[in-house]
């Protein structure tokens, strides 16, 4: 009787402890492999559509390359050619191109 109480308490679990610190290790590790880089690249951007001016050449998220025309408080005008100019929204700029980057776009 008693060598069979003894098996049942050690089959009782894993340490608690052991859980923990599993746990706080998986939450570390979708803090430093998730959340950080998604709160970098979001940061980033950020500064990118406030940092936004007249003459600046950019690419939109869909495809689009122009110059910056006109900047308002939400909204942008993209010349994407002589004459042809759209209206777009700040946050659909992907990034800012290198000056003279339309000069090269339109000899090719």
């Amino acid at each position: 009787m008693i060598s069979s109480a003894h098996a049942d308490t050690a089959a009782a679990g894993p340490d608690p402890m052991f859980q923990i610190l599993m746990l706080v290790g998986f939450v570390a590790i979708f803090y430093f492999l998730l959340w950080r880089p998604q709160q970098k690249r979001a940061k980033e951007h950020r500064n990118l559509i406030d940092g936004l001016a007249k003459g600046d050449e950019v690419a939109t998220g869909g495809g689009l390359m122009g110059r910056i025309t006109r900047v308002s408080d939400d909204l942008i005008k993209l010349e994407i050619s002589e004459g042809v100019e759209v209206v777009i929204q700040k946050p659909a700029v992907a990034l800012l191109l290198p000056k003279g980057t339309m000069k090269d776009a339109a000899k090719a």
